[in-house]
Formats: C-alpha cells, sequence, structure tokens
C-alpha cells in the first residue's frame, strides 16, 4: 500500500529496538561477506559469485526485534510532510489520468506448459505472479481481490483465473500492505501450502492456521524441493494497522532453480543501494520483476516506489538480463495517470540503449517462457 493510502493512520515510524535473533547485516559485513573466500560455503550450481548462506531450517520459530525501523532507508514521513500532504496532495488521478483505463493492456492466456527444466513467469496484475521454477508453482503476493482496503475497485480485472492455477507449491510475500498480503486471497489455499514471509510476519499466518511457514531475515534463504528462496532487502516499510509501523521487515526475494537460473521478485520498493548489492551478491539474474507504478506525487513516494526510470536503473545495477515491470495498471493508488507507468518505462528503456527484446512489458494475463 502506498504511503498516502495509509496517511489516515500513520504518523512515523516506531523506533522501539530490541535484540534480534540474528544481527541484521550492515553494509560493512555485506562488503566483507561479498570479498571472503568461499571457503565451504554453498554456492548454487552453475553460478558464480559470493558464496550465500545456508539455508534456514523449514518452519523454524525464532524470536524478532519489537521494531524493524532501524532497517529504513530514510525517515518516514513527520508531521511537517503530512501537514504538506494535507495541503497539496492529489491521491489519485483527475479523469483525463483515469481516461485511458480501457487502454490498459489486458490479454489472459493459458498458462504455458511447464516441467522441472521450465522457468516461466504469468502477470496475474499488480505484484502477483505465479512463477513456474524448478518443476515448482510459486505465487508472489498473491492478490485476486476486486478491492483492497483504501481502494477503488481494480481497474483491471485479475489476468489469471483462480481456477486456472496448477496445484499451489509455495508462495512469497515481500511485506504486509494490504495491496500485497491479502487475506481473502490467502483464504483460498490449503493450510499446509509452504509461505514464505519476512521477519516477524510468520505470526500472521500461524493465527490464519498455516503450518508451513518460514520467516527470513534479509540475506537470509530457504529451500523446498530443490528451488533456492532468497530474502533480500529493499527500500521500502510496512504497516497494517494503527500501532504496528515497521514491526514487521520488507524485502524482496531471489528465485533460484536448482540449475543456477534466478528470477528476481523485487516486492515493493524505492530506488537505492540496496539493487547492486543483490546484483554482487546473486550475480546472472535471468528475470528481475520489478515495479514502475504508484509514484505521484514525488516528493511524497520517492523514498519507497520507483518510478519508470528509477526501475530501468535499478534493472542496470542488478546486472540482470530481462525485466519485467509490475505494480501498475491493477489499483489506482497514486496520482500519475493509470497509462504513463508503461509509456515512460518504455521511453526510459530506449533511452538507456538497452535492447527492446529482453524488456518483457507483458498485458495483465500475459506470460513468458525463459529460453
Amino acid at each position: 500500500m502506498t504511503q498516502q493510502s495509509e496517511s489516515a493512520t500513520a504518523m512515523t515510524a516506531t523506533t522501539v529496538t530490541t535484540t534480534a535473533s540474528t544481527t541484521p547485516t550492515t553494509d560493512a559485513a555485506l562488503s566483507a561477506a561479498l570479498s571472503a573466500p568461499a571457503t565451504g560455503a554453498p554456492v548454487v550450481p552453475g553460478v558464480p559469485g559470493a558464496p550465500l548462506t545456508e539455508p534456514r531450517p523449514p518452519g523454524e520459530r525464532r524470536v524478532w526485534p519489537r521494531s524493524f525501523a532501524d532497517r529504513l532507508t530514510t525517515p518516514l514521513p513527520g508531521l511537517r510532510g503530512y501537514a504538506r500532504f494535507a495541503r497539496e496532495g492529489a491521491i489519485r488521478p483527475g479523469p483525463e489520468g483515469l481516461a485511458d483505463i480501457p487502454r490498459l493492456p489486458y490479454e489472459p492466456q493459458p498458462l504455458p506448459r511447464a516441467d522441472a527444466d521450465t522457468v516461466a513467469v504469468s502477470w496475474a496484475g499488480h505484484a502477483s505472479w505465479v512463477v513456474r521454477i524448478g518443476g515448482l508453482t510459486v505465487l508472489t503476493d498473491p492478490v485476486w481481490s476486486r478491492r483492497i482496503l483504501g481502494t477503488p475497485t481494480r481497474i483491471t480485472p485479475v489476468g489469471v483465473p483462480w481456477s486456472a492455477l496448477p496445484r499451489i507449491d509455495a508462495v512469497v510475500i515481500s511485506h504486509n500492505h494490504y495491496d500485497h498480503l491479502d487475506a481473502p486471497t490467502l483464504r483460498r489455499l490449503p493450510r499446509d501450502t509452504p509461505v514464505f514471509v519476512p521477519a516477524g510476519l510468520g505470526r500472521w499466518f500461524r493465527r490464519r492456521r498455516f503450518t508451513r511457514v518460514t520467516e527470513l531475515d534479509w540475506w537470509e534463504a530457504a529451500q523446498l524441493d530443490g528451488v533456492r528462496l532468497d530474502f533480500v532487502p529493499a527500500h521500502h516499510w510496512s504497516k497494517r494497522s494503527l500501532h504496528d509501523t515497521c514491526r514487521t521487515l520488507w524485502g524482496g526475494w531471489v528465485l533460484t532453480a536448482p540449475d543456477g537460473r534466478r528470477v528476481y521478485f523485487a516486492g515493493d520498493t524505492g530506488y537505492g543501494h540496496w539493487f547492486s548489492r543483490i546484483g554482487e551478491r546473486y550475480p546472472g539474474i535471468d528475470l528481475a520483476l520489478l515495479p514502475i507504478g504508484a509514484y505521484e506525487p514525488r516528493w511524497w513516494l520517492r523514498d519507497v516506489h520507483c518510478d519508470p526510470e528509477d526501475a530501468v536503473r535499478a534493472f542496470q545495477d542488478l546486472g540482470a538480463r530481462r525485466m519485467a515491470p509490475m505494480h501498475w495498471g491493477a489499483f489506482v493508488l497514486s496520482a500519475e495517470p493509470v497509462r504513463e507507468p508503461l509509456v515512460r518505462v518504455r521511453a526510459a528503456w530506449e533511452a538507456a540503449g538497452l535492447d527492446r527484446e529482453l524488456l518483457w512489458d507483458l498485458p495483465v494475463g500475459g506470460s513468458r517462457v525463459l529460453p
């Protein structure tokens, strides 16, 4: 959810800190890890680069800090920022900005056939992807609801009907905002579905009787049937109610197939230094799923949401081979015209001199298979 969507309930970030069961990875620690020799550390087959951490045990119960506010890239807006927003803030586009809703790309297609050697993605809309990798079907931030708290009804239908989904082998969640963590959608899943979530969010799932919940800190990993799932940093925040600002972590996911092919799902994020760090630690990302929408007014959202130009810079920082835009065209969360993110990302891609074939600007419901 965007910051302005929650402005009625959030004033400043909570700043309480306690001792975690794992020490947060600082920039210095990460740099040391990247330069350390690979003595006995596991390396994903076929992928050169820094040694990766051992996968955590599935479903382990862990003790987390009361707050992750120390992970914020920049402070959340204070009273002065909210006063400016109340004075200036347009939180939705005007009639002209909504006029292109009928032109939004919506082309639902059957899911591609997939076997253990297939890596494919299908865009259901917003940040919801059906990722086929290593023989698994993984959902990212599944939101199949027509409406989420604080926003109008979605402006394009879900691109992949729930009835068309194969068995879901895993779900990964980036953070707890309502447009990424949707309780009505998750209620449709069997309670023994493996779910992989940020630190502190496991309790939310266990209260809903999910039995296979794995919580991870930044730079930690889990493994499921040969597919590695690494939780990585993002420039964002978390909140679901009046009193839980930054009580759970936020981030993205790097999914690595047994043959070393990688898909990076950024979740929700602003632009910043983490992209180059992720690219260093996980070289050879084959496809980066990056957000391009919900960015205006820029002074309000710059720190937590990429605009299209930011997303192209992030793609280059990652050293990824292909990019698929997301986080636009489903919900009206901010003030930019609804089709502008697509127009601007195509222009930014061309301005950067990048190969047009490597921009997978899918319609809602579209799919692509990695070669």
